[in-house]
């Protein structure tokens, strides 16, 4: 497999993912976005816990949607996560539930 090859297979795969996300977005009440991954959910519990002086993040949502393109599986039941970075925790209004148009991404 050529490089080209692997790029528009990725391409191909990240636009099926957006295809996806713009489907499934109105079914869920939340956007979750951690510096790794990027969640749709029903509920979102966030709970920060100290050690020492390091603080971090404990998150737990359920009946969830994973932005991942590498999953076979993308909605699971229940997902934790742990983060040590910033939390973003949105509720998806009804004009939001709309995703914004498809950029591809820069060459």
């Amino acid at each position: 497999m050529s490089s080209e090859d692997l790029e528009r297979y990725e391409a191909e795969m990240e636009l099926k993912l957006y295809q996806e996300y713009r489907d499934v977005v109105r079914m869920f009440r939340y956007v979750v976005e951690t510096e790794r991954r990027f969640y749709l959910a029903n509920e979102v519990e966030v709970t920060p816990r100290h050690v020492g002086d390091e603080i971090y993040f404990e998150l737990d949502l359920r009946d969830a949607w994973v932005w991942d393109m590498y999953r076979p599986t993308r909605f699971v039941s229940h997902v934790q996560a742990l983060t040590f970075r910033d939390v973003n925790v949105e509720r998806v209004a009804e004009a939001d539930a709309q995703a914004p148009p498809f950029l591809p991404a820069a060459e």
